[in-house]
């Protein structure tokens, strides 16, 4: 199985995610990717990673989408509706692999609510860990 998580700056949600999966499902190739990449991976991510015993699996610097071949992944998860329309507008034959989660970005957002999005994607991650037979 192999995952790709797209947030708009791959510094938390899609980061986040990844990590996540790797410690979950470390048999499945999961990448993420921002359309646009920030500079850096976000603080919060790597405290509630490392709280999650996940920091290992986070990667240190974000990637772009443009590096990404869509068609290379079994399932595509966007962190918003937008993201899953570019993602199409991409690669038209991965609309049915594309999810959208619809998850805040926490960026600007006090550590409170970014504490209550890494949970939402930690539920998210479970969910699709059990669900993956429906794929």
């Amino acid at each position: 199985m192999k995952v790709l998580f797209v947030c708009w700056g791959n510094a938390y949600r899609s980061i986040v995610a990844e990590a996540l999966l790797k410690k979950f499902r470390p048999d499945w190739r999961v990448e993420s990717a921002g359309i646009n990449p920030a500079g850096f991976v976000s603080d919060l991510a790597k405290q509630f990673l490392a709280e999650e015993n996940a920091e290992k699996y986070m990667k240190h610097f974000p990637e772009s989408l443009e590096e990404k071949r869509l068609t290379e992944y079994d399932i595509i998860v966007v962190m918003e509706e937008k993201l899953r329309r570019m993602a199409v507008e991409r690669c038209p034959s991965c609309a049915g692999k594309v999810i959208a989660w619809n998850i805040e970005d926490p960026y600007f957002l006090p550590r409170e609510h970014a504490q209550r999005i890494f949970e939402e994607i930690k539920r998210k991650v479970l969910e699709l860990v059990n669900s993956v037979g429906s794929f």
